[in-house]
């Protein structure tokens, strides 16, 4: 069987180095759309490493790449075709501000294997630490069609009540039809972004946005209207990915405000708003 999942949970976690520097720091800005008017001074918070700040989803690709998708396919017990496999969803823990340059510890493994009756999910844990303490834990769920139905735990339900009433906040966001390219320049370099013939293969039309670069961009958009625009007000970070995004399309953001927290829904204007983030929540100060 291609997924081990005794095997996949009893691995041993497997920790190594990571660093980065301001110059990831702003590539991964730019690859979420930051700068967008150039010299507009709430995005050279963003863009100018003289007044940096750095975006929490950060995380998500500081000094290796993919959370956790593509290392989490080559852990003991788990052998299955790339192509087969999607992110399924995410969600990121901060215990403080990240630093727009760093050298730290990850450790990675696999926290569940769930099975869901056509797919299994994988949930690959990172936890990073740093000389003064734990930075972040980034949770991904990789979601392998066709390889369930093995009689395992068919793990929790992430689905949530939709929020009540209209949102509170309503922004779109335009993805550039080169947004893909860019954003793989950070680290995720699946050919399902850039390929149109792996694309094709993989069952798409062409080419897909990352997810993890609409969940960048949908943070961005909620930090930049709802929180003042101060990242270190960001406490965790969850979403599940229900759709595809295309590069050139618009994302809708829609916001509701709530205690600690904010619900969001993420759509795609231009294909009848069809589903793009759900059961989103960002927890703040």
């Amino acid at each position: 069987m291609p997924i081990d999942a005794a095997k996949a949970l009893a691995a041993e976690p497997r920790a190594g180095e990571i660093t980065w520097d301001r110059k990831d720091v702003l590539l991964y800005h730019l690859g979420v759309g930051a700068g967008v008017p150039a010299t507009d001074p709430d995005e050279l918070r963003y863009t100018l490493e003289s007044r940096l700040h750095v975006l929490p989803s950060f995380a998500t690709v500081a000094g290796s790449g993919s959370p956790g998708v593509i290392s989490g396919l080559s852990m003991p017990g788990v052998d299955v075709d790339l192509a087969r496999v999607l992110h399924g969803g995410q969600s990121l823990t901060l215990h403080r501000p990240l630093p727009a340059e760093g050298t730290a510890t990850a450790t990675g493994r696999i926290a569940a294997v769930y099975d869901k009756g056509k797919a299994a999910v994988l949930v690959m844990r990172t936890e990073v630490t740093d000389a003064d303490g734990p930075l972040w834990t980034n949770d991904a769920q990789i979601f392998v069609r066709g390889e369930g139905g093995w009689g395992g735990d068919r793990g929790p339900s992430a689905r949530l009540d939709p929020p009540a009433g209209d949102p509170d906040k309503t922004v779109e966001r335009h993805i550039r039809e080169d947004q893909a390219l860019l954003y793989r320049l950070s680290g995720d370099w699946n050919p399902l972004h850039a390929d149109p013939d792996f694309a094709k293969a993989a069952g798409f039309d062409r080419p897909i946005l990352h997810g993890l670069c609409t969940y960048g961009t949908t943070l961005k958009a909620v930090v930049d209207t709802v929180l003042d625009g101060d990242v270190t007000r960001v406490r965790a970070y969850a979403t599940r990915f229900a759709g595809v995004v295309f590069p050139g399309e618009t994302l809708r953001i829609r916001m509701w405000r709530g205690e600690g927290e904010i619900r969001i829904a993420v759509s795609a204007a231009e294909r009848a708003d069809a589903p793009v983030l759900a059961d989103t929540i960002v927890e703040h100060s």
